[in-house]
């Protein structure tokens, strides 16, 4: 085992510990955001300014992406502190995580075809992967779920997974154009926040809307 996946394996258990300790207790769910929040507009705005050369897209772009994250802050600690959302939150929350394990697992054993010119290491046998594994856990929602069909569910998992990858490559976009390989280097084995979050912070406001629709 090399020492690179043992600090990706460590860092990802830290990172479970934490989001267990943010559903527990209310103040850990506090900090955590408002970390979790300034790190990650710092990492995005340090690609920006790498991008844009013009300082009215700086600023508007500095506006606009804090706005966001606040906004998906906010969204998170109302979902996780309301009896009725908080389910919700953590599905949507398992669906990224799975997501990113089974692209990463089907693309390392079956590699194939390059997704996009984006990023090369996304394959179409991870893509396929991500959504396969994520689809495994609707016997899970359907246990705790009792307002949806499983047709429903299915629904939301696809297009919940079929956004964490969006939002993923888009980001890979961004470190593309910017060049450089991670957003930062604060999680041994990830990178940097915004490299682990990637996909879910634009996949748990449209999952959230979804599940709020049916």
């Amino acid at each position: 085992m090399s020492d690179q996946l043992i600090k990706r394996l460590l860092t990802s258990l830290f990172l479970f510990i934490i989001m267990y300790l943010m559903f527990a207790y209310t103040f850990v769910l506090i900090i955590s955001l408002i970390l979790i929040s300034i790190i990650t507009w710092i990492e995005f705005y340090g690609l920006v300014i790498k991008i844009f050369k013009k300082n009215f897209y700086k600023l508007l772009i500095k506006i606009l992406s804090l706005v966001y994250i606040i906004l998906f802050s906010f969204l998170i600690f109302n979902g996780v502190n309301h009896d009725n959302n908080h389910l919700e939150i953590l599905y949507l929350l398992s669906i990224c995580i799975c997501s990113d394990i089974g692209g990463l697992i089907f693309g390392k054993i079956f590699k194939g075809k390059k997704l996009t010119r984006i990023s090369p290491n996304k394959t179409l046998s991870g893509s396929i992967g991500s959504f396969i594994l994520s689809l495994l856990l609707t016997p899970l929602f359907m246990k705790y779920s009792d307002n949806f069909s499983m047709e429903i569910l299915v629904l939301i998992i696809l297009l919940t997974s079929l956004t964490s990858q969006l939002g993923d490559l888009f980001i890979s976009y961004l470190k593309r154009k910017a060049k450089v390989k991670n957003t930062g280097n604060l999680l041994p084995g990830h990178g940097g926040v915004l490299d682990r979050i990637d996909g879910i912070i634009f996949s748990i406001p449209i999952g959230f809307l979804l599940f709020n629709s049916f």
